[in-house]
């Protein structure tokens, strides 16, 4: 397909010309779905948005023609700003708008009304608007869906929520053509199957990779600590990198991570280096500040976590460096791609490890890098959580078919499987609350107008549902804004944090010490305050765990004891290791134990994550209780668990079979706090829980207290009550993992190697350096109590007998 005259002529301007990859998007416009995987800096999402602008430059187009949905809403303000100039000097009569959580309420209800051309949102902004009446008319004209950074959507629930969202808009717009675009893909298969119409086909158009990245860990004369993840140790090398470049992006895992180094990197700037800070718990004008400096060319560089991941095309960066180890492979090629943003130019990124064991893995992820393997998570079936909120979405726009909505629900490749019955269930749900809860007038919310036709049994509740629709519920977060009418927004922080803050407390926010000063109306008041050491405020934001296929190159890289690209302070650590124990390998599992100041300790090296540690950690201490072996408490990282107690633990075999690891999680589930916790999340997403009312906001604490009350009404009086079946399928592949520790003891199998030793060894010394110790509230704890007890008796010259 040639190019209408306007963008020829525009091009030709340029003296650009299109990409073999460009060209083929054009030519293959009119399929149904294209998924299309192209490097970072090579024009993919310009390709994307080719075909719309050559189809209203020669055709026209009234409303809406195209909607662009990305994870970040600093992806659509970017996106929006690049689209401008070939839109401007083409001279096309092209309208381009973006609907974030940022957009004023009367410009979205205009833009339902007159919506533009181009529309740039988020799944969340999107399933808002489905739910009006006047949907079918705001997307009847609707051409096109372009769907960036997919592989960033495809694992995720807000990705599920996107596809049930595309299910409904085929119907109302039923020629809607599919786009997908992406740089990393670990399966393309796969995203191709979940960007579909099932069951229908969708091609993958491949663009030419360009060269391979520039990417190294940063040498540094200081070897990094044996715990921690921060990396403060390398803030003079880091500076040194940002002097000798353009413009530098430093990415961190978590916003803590962030705030921290930033605000040590800004003590040690003596050359007053202009440095931003940018992440998702900044206000939208501190997002914005920061953007805008970084498009002029006014930053040296910028520490920022996952809100500048994704396809942003801001300003000179020529070096990306990652902070702490990447946990995945196919994030750190993202990130990397952030440097050098074009065509067939080399990226260049370097890594820092933040501790001594993320040398290891750092070297393990440029392997996998250098070889071009990425890795993934396990696709697995549309949460039921999910699908919930989508029924009532759908409700909120009018009166629907079941039988219409069940279909398309099954046309989203995460659904194709569902069946009838578990439908059917869901549909129940939001019409009554279930058995146990159908008695109270608040859970009926649907009702049967005829035979298999849904609608809302009272219009009224519609405005309660859209408040409390997303998927996105992990954390409670608080405004924060400096004391005073019309305070300057700063951001937000956990509920639980806040909880902590007593008047007089310092934390980081955006760079900045405050001091916190107190609550008004669910609003964190704080003042300036230029303190050097604060009380950080620990964001919990998300925290990535080490992929499997990473883990398993770690184990491969130790087994085959390929330490030649490791600094010699790693490569002796580990000769040490492997002098006086053993080292990991792939399809074993390592256990160590040996006594250490008057405790007997087991680590358990599963490289399984550290959630799934966890859940290793109280199932194997449960079983030890059981036997009165006394354990005390636990500590994991990602890579193993370490426990301590009383008594030698023994042959822990038994404990680590999978049979028996799925019996003791079975009972330990039904009270724990995590399934509770679970629950909460779960019963918000479907719909049972709201957060938000008109003019107000729920507290976490409450939304805890009612979802506990909730949780053991059900568990009395309807244990299979859906919400409690959708919290154990949640449990079991999010907080605990159990999944990720169910697949390491299916692969381990028998393959347990038990080392006992007479000492701490290299490998497990770090692991008593770690944060975050559990403590064992068992018979343990008596004991050491009566024997403190008797030991200060004695003391004083008194016994106890």
């Amino acid at each position: 397909m040639n190019l209408p005259a306007p963008l020829a002529d525009f091009f030709a301007r340029r003296h650009w010309t299109l990409h073999p990859h460009q060209q083929e998007m054009l030519a293959r416009k009119d399929l149904p779905a294209l998924l299309l995987i192209a490097p970072t800096g090579g024009g993919k999402t310009l390709a994307g948005f080719l075909p719309t602008l050559a189809e209203i430059a020669e055709h026209g187009h009234e409303g809406l023609h195209t909607l662009y949905v990305s994870p970040l809403k600093a992806l659509a303000n970017d996106i929006r700003r690049n689209l401008a100039t070939p839109i401007k000097e083409a001279g096309l009569p092209i309208r381009v708008e973006d609907r974030t959580g940022d957009t004023s309420q009367t410009r979205r209800k205009r833009q339902r009304a007159d919506p533009p051309h181009i529309l740039l949102t988020t799944p969340e902004s999107l399933a808002l608007m489905i739910s009006y009446p006047d949907a079918a008319r705001t997307f009847a004209g609707l051409k096109r869906i372009i769907v960036d950074e997919i592989h960033a959507l495809a694992d995720n629930k807000r990705g599920d929520q996107l596809m049930l969202c595309l299910s409904r808009l085929q119907t109302l717009a039923p020629g809607l053509r599919r786009v997908g675009l992406s740089a990393t893909v670990d399966d393309p298969a796969v995203i191709a199957h979940y960007l579909a119409r099932h069951p229908d086909p969708c091609p993958i158009l491949h663009a030419d990779p360009g060269p391979p990245p520039d990417i190294d860990i940063l040498r540094i004369e200081d070897p990094p600590p044996w715990a921690g993840a921060g990396g403060r140790y390398a803030i003079p090398a880091v500076l040194e990198q940002v002097r000798r470049h353009n413009t530098t992006l430093i990415f961190h895992n978590t916003r803590a991570q962030a705030e921290i180094f930033f605000h040590h990197l800004w003590l040690a700037n003596e050359d007053a280096l202009p440095i931003g800070i940018h992440h998702g718990a900044l206000s939208k004008e501190a997002r914005l500040r920061v953007e805008q400096a970084m498009v002029a060319g006014e930053l040296k560089a910028i520490v920022a976590t996952g809100s500048l991941d994704l396809g942003i095309d801001w300003g000179d960066v020529d070096l990306v460096i990652q902070v702490g180890a990447p946990k995945k492979v196919k994030n750190l090629v993202q990130r990397i791609g952030r440097a050098n943003h074009r065509y067939n130019a080399p990226s260049k990124a370097r890594l820092v490890p933040a501790n001594r064991f993320e040398v290891i893995e750092c070297a393990a992820a440029l392997e996998a890098v250098r070889a071009g393997e990425l890795d993934g998570d396990l696709r697995l079936d549309g949460p039921r959580d999910v699908l919930c909120q989508h029924i009532a979405c759908v409700a909120c726009a009018g009166d629907f078919s079941a039988d219409t909505l069940f279909a398309e629900v099954r046309s989203v490749g995460p659904y194709s499987t569902l069946p009838r019955a578990a439908f059917d269930d869901c549909l129940d749900f939001v019409a009554t609350g279930g058995y146990a809860l159908r008695a109270y007038d608040r859970y009926q919310r649907l009702q049967e107008r005829s035979p298999g036709v849904w609608g809302l049994r009272d219009p009224r509740s519609a405005r309660q549902i859209r408040m409390n629709l997303g998927t996105i519920v992990d954390t409670d977060k608080l405004k924060v804004r400096f004391r005073g009418r019309g305070g300057q927004p700063l951001g937000e922080i956990e509920e639980g944090f806040a909880a902590t803050l007593t008047p007089g407390d310092t934390f980081l926010m955006g760079g900045q010490i405050v001091r916190y000063e107190g609550m008004r109306e669910l609003t964190v008041e704080v003042s300036p305050r230029p303190d050097k050491e604060p009380r950080i405020a620990t964001y919990v934001g998300y925290k990535w765990t080490t992929s499997v296929q990473l883990a398993h190159r770690i184990q491969q890289m130790l087994h085959e004891t390929r330490f030649d690209a490791l600094p010699d302070h790693t490569r002796h650590w580990l000769e040490l290791q492997a002098r006086y124990s053993t080292l990991p390998e792939p399809g074993r599992l390592l256990v160590e134990q040996f006594p250490r100041d008057g405790r007997h300790h087991t680590v358990v090296y599963g490289f399984a994550g550290v959630n799934a540690h966890q859940t290793l950690a109280l199932l194997i201490t449960k079983g030890m209780e059981e036997r009165g072996l006394d354990p005390l408490g636990f500590v994991s990282n990602d890579y193993a668990t370490l426990i301590w107690g009383l008594k030698p633990a023994g042959d822990i075999r038994p404990l680590l079979t999978r049979v028996g690891i799925a019996e003791a999680l079975d009972g330990w589930l039904k009270g724990n706090a995590v399934m509770k916790r679970t629950f909460r999340n779960a019963a918000i997403i479907a719909g049972l829980i709201d957060r938000n009312f008109p003019g107000k906001r729920s507290t976490g604490r409450q939304a805890a207290f009612s979802s506990d009350i909730l949780y053991d009404t059900l568990r009395r009086y309807d244990p299979d009550h859906l919400m409690l079946r959708i919290t154990e399928e949640e449990a079991m592949r999010g907080h605990i993992d159990f999944g990720r520790l169910e697949l390491l003891l299916e692969t381990v199998g028998d393959r347990v190697d038990q080392v006992r030793l007479d000492r701490v060894t290299p490998l497990a010394a770090p692991l008593f350096l770690e944060r975050g110790i559990i403590p064992i509230k068992g018979r343990a704890e008596g004991r050491l109590l009566e024997e403190e007890a008797a030991k200060l008796m004695a003391e004083a010259g008194l016994s106890l007998d």
